[in-house]
């Protein structure tokens, strides 16, 4: 399937407004089409890099530590693939190296590529925890995403305020009952 041009996506967004019951000729929406297009190519971008990539750069001098690896509350923008309306939460991502490390922020690169998707909030994490099981060979890895869903927020049941949580656990912090729950204290910030 050929990917739509930009005047074919700036097109489509016309007829939206249309749609909408508002003309997209007028001075406030003449330029909203190219507008939508372009922050669509941004919002997307997830689509355009093989996330797993940046966690191929690591490194082995860790000094002997052999503790978790916790980066908590990395902000996060993903999309419902059913509305596609805006998913906005936190993620928490963490690791028991094996012999090696990877950058902090290569982390929230894996996490922000993988949700500049449609998608839903299960895949999203299941996504970043087996990349990061797979690159990193860790003896486990855990991530956990607390989000609030615009579908359900702006429409719908229309109830903000409620977050949906979902956690992937692999290997020791799945099988590890003493180390599951050490991962999962350091996600609450206790």
């Amino acid at each position: 399937m050929a990917k739509p041009t930009q005047a074919e996506a700036e097109a489509a967004v016309r007829v939206l407004i249309e749609w909408a019951g508002d003309d997209p000729h007028r001075e406030g929406l003449i330029d909203t089409p190219d507008r939508v297009a372009r922050s669509y190519r941004e919002l997307f971008a997830g689509y355009a890099a093989d996330q797993r990539d940046y966690l191929k750069r690591t490194f082995e001098e860790v000094g002997g530590y052999d503790e978790l690896v916790v980066l908590r509350d990395i902000r996060v923008v993903s999309f419902c693939e059913h509305h596609m309306l805006p998913v906005v939460g936190r993620v928490h991502v963490g690791y028991l190296p094996t012999n090696r490390v990877v950058g902090i922020s290569k982390l929230v690169r894996v996490v922000h590529g993988f949700a500049r998707r449609l998608q839903i909030q299960e895949k999203l994490t299941a996504e970043i925890a087996e990349a990061s099981q797979d690159i990193l060979e860790p003896q486990g890895v855990g991530v956990v995403i607390e989000a609030e869903h615009s579908c359900r927020t702006l429409r719908g049941v229309n109830t903000l305020g409620a977050t949906l949580t979902t956690s992937r656990l692999l290997g020791v912090i799945r099988n590890d009952p003493r180390t599951r729950e050490e991962f999962l204290r350091l996600t609450r910030g206790a």
